[in-house]
C-alpha cells in the first residue's frame, strides 16, 4: 500500500529547484507534496507526484540522482491531536520515525502525512488498527 516517494539530490545553489519543477511542468507531471532539506552544497529534494515512473525517468535522463523510496501516508483528520494520536500508534508500537511532511487535500477537512519508517507494513497496521486511514498510490494518483 506504500506510497512512492522520489528522492533527488539537488545542489544548492540559485535556479536549482525551479530547473526541477520546469522539466516537471514540461512533462505534465503534477506535485502532490514537497518537502526540501539543505546542507550548504546540496538539498534533499522529496516529491510525492501524480506519475512517479515518468518523473524519475525524465529527471534521470536529465542527469539528477533519483531513489524511489516507498513511504506510508495516513490521512489526519483536522482536529486538535490527532497528528499526535498518530504518532502516539507508532511509537506505542515501537516503530521509529525517520521523517514526515504533511500535505493538504484540496477539498476535504484533512491533511495527508507521509511517514518514512523502516517497516512500513508493519507501521500501516498499526496506524489502520488504531483506526487511520492508509494513503495508498491510487489515492494519490486520484488528487
Amino acid at each position: 500500500m506504500a506510497i512512492k516517494q522520489l528522492t533527488i539530490f539537488v545542489e544548492n545553489k540559485q535556479g536549482a529547484l525551479v530547473a526541477i519543477t520546469d522539466t516537471l511542468s514540461q512533462h505534465n507531471i503534477n506535485l502532490r507534496a514537497l518537502s526540501i532539506a539543505e546542507t550548504q552544497d546540496f538539498g534533499i529534494l522529496r516529491l510525492i507526484v501524480n506519475d512517479e515512473a515518468t518523473a524519475e525517468t525524465i529527471l534521470k535522463d536529465a542527469g539528477y540522482l533519483i531513489k524511489i523510496t516507498e513511504v506510508v501516508g495516513v490521512k489526519i483528520s483536522d482536529e486538535p491531536g490527532r497528528l499526535s494520536e498518530a504518532l502516539r500508534v507508532l511509537n506505542d508500537n515501537n516503530i521509529n520515525m525517520e521523517y514526515l511532511y504533511a500535505f493538504m487535500s484540496r477539498t476535504e477537512k484533512h491533511a495527508y502525512v507521509v511517514i518514512r519508517v523502516e517497516d512500513n507494513a508493519v507501521a500501516e497496521a498499526a496506524l489502520a488498527n488504531a483506526g487511520f486511514k492508509i494513503v495508498t498510490q491510487a489515492d494519490v494518483d486520484k488528487l
